[in-house]
């Protein structure tokens, strides 16, 4: 073979070939779209622990990607479609890429059950425990994710598609990625880069809905202090919660139970050691696969579509109106209690853990100075998570 032959050769295997000769031009915006979550992730810091991850699978998915079929691929979209529907992993382990076989655990559920579990041990559920109607406002502000499912079915998805995107209301990450991951993996690029990115816009999009929906002398209101809740109860509710939740909706029983273990090595007071690892190494580590799996799945030929348009401009409005209808059970109990609760809490009734809380302690210093109802709103804020479990589980046991 002379060397003419050789740089063809070297040519036609290369990524140049690909892009400009074979129509890899829509991999190539993707590369862009993943330079631009790169900015997002790191110098605007929008959850940069999972978005830099997302976007750098992203870059790797669309450098290697020549074709569903190529074996230089690290992420193989035909290999999945063919999943579908043997539901047989032994094809992916022998001829997937890397990505292929880290993605088996989001496919598989692993990784968002891990990441509850991270989350159940940095927990502490001692502001829902001393005010019990907490759960209500994170129950109220699931509203958005059923109000677009049904926008989601009127604009033409199936009932699967709908139930997917309805749980970026939730605003909680893994938990979309878990429904997804089960009912929609197709759509999991998408909805899991709306959901991470509207979470991480939560100072943004929030505080205007909240100064829309309720007064000034609303936002005013300084909440008395919560009780004191005894070590005994913080033992007890993790073991409560998982018995009825799970006896009730058994297909919640990978998120809620891994949470509420988590939970329960956190309060104990016997297991410091494991609920550090959870905390710190396991979160850490299961992070990594996560972000770097779920951007796998952002391939040029499935990511660009109008669907996409629609997946964000629906997740949106889920994440808005699941804001609003915290909002909304707040007013409700500021008028129940005679004025004595702050409607701002609701709103951190979305499971956004602890940020949510924090937009309505701002919102509500602006008001009053003297305001603090950090701790009164993170009571709402881990009843969302919560909430969104149970929310997602009810889509899953509907349409699994």
């Amino acid at each position: 073979m002379d060397i003419l032959e050789t740089l063809k050769t070297l040519w036609n295997d290369s990524g140049f070939h690909s892009f400009f000769v074979n129509g890899g031009w829509k991999n190539l915006i993707m590369i862009l779209i993943s330079f631009v979550l790169l900015y997002l992730g790191i110098k605007k810091k929008f959850e940069p622990l999972l978005l830099v991850g997302i976007a750098f699978g992203c870059l790797l998915v669309n450098l290697s990607y020549f074709g569903s079929g190529s074996t230089d691929a690290l992420y193989h979209m035909n290999l999945w479609d063919q999943f579908l529907k043997d539901h047989n992993y032994g094809n992916i382990l022998k001829n997937g890429g890397l990505l292929d076989i880290l993605y088996i655990g989001v496919k598989a559920g692993i990784y968002p059950s891990l990441i509850f579990m991270g989350v159940g041990a940095m927990t502490d559920f001692g502001p829902l425990i001393s005010n019990p109607k907490s759960l209500l406002l994170g129950a109220a502000a699931q509203m958005g994710v059923f109000l677009a499912f049904f926008g989601a079915v009127l604009l033409g998805f199936d009932s699967n598609a709908a139930a997917s995107i309805g749980i970026i209301g939730g605003a909680d990450g893994p938990t979309a990625i878990f429904l997804t991951s089960k009912l929609k993996p197709e759509l999991l690029g998408p909805i899991a880069i709306a959901a991470y990115s509207y979470m991480a816009l939560i100072p943004m999009i929030q505080p205007p809905i909240m100064r829309l929906l309720t007064t000034e002398k609303e936002r005013k209101v300084k909440m008395e202090q919560s009780r004191m809740v005894s070590k005994t109860e913080k033992i007890i509710f993790p073991i409560i919660v998982a018995l009825f939740v799970i006896l009730l909706l058994p297909s919640t029983a990978p998120l809620v139970g891994c949470l509420m273990l988590g939970n329960l090595w956190r309060e104990c007071g016997v297991t410091e050691r494991l609920s550090d690892t959870v905390q710190n190494a396991l979160m850490n580590i299961v992070t990594v696969f996560l972000g770097i799996s779920v951007g796998a799945t952002t391939v040029a030929s499935r990511f660009l579509s109008l669907e996409t348009i629609k997946i964000v401009v629906l997740g949106l409005t889920a994440f808005c109106f699941s804001t609003v209808g915290g909002l909304l059970a707040g007013k409700v109990m500021y008028k129940l209690s005679g004025g004595k609760v702050n409607p701002l809490i609701g709103s951190a009734g979305v499971s956004a853990v602890p940020m949510a809380a924090r937009v309505s302690q701002m919102e509500g210093q602006k008001a009053n100075p003297s305001n603090f109802l950090l701790m009164h709103a993170m009571g709402p804020n881990v009843a969302g998570v919560i909430g969104s479990a149970i929310a997602a589980g009810f889509l899953l046991a509907v349409f699994k």
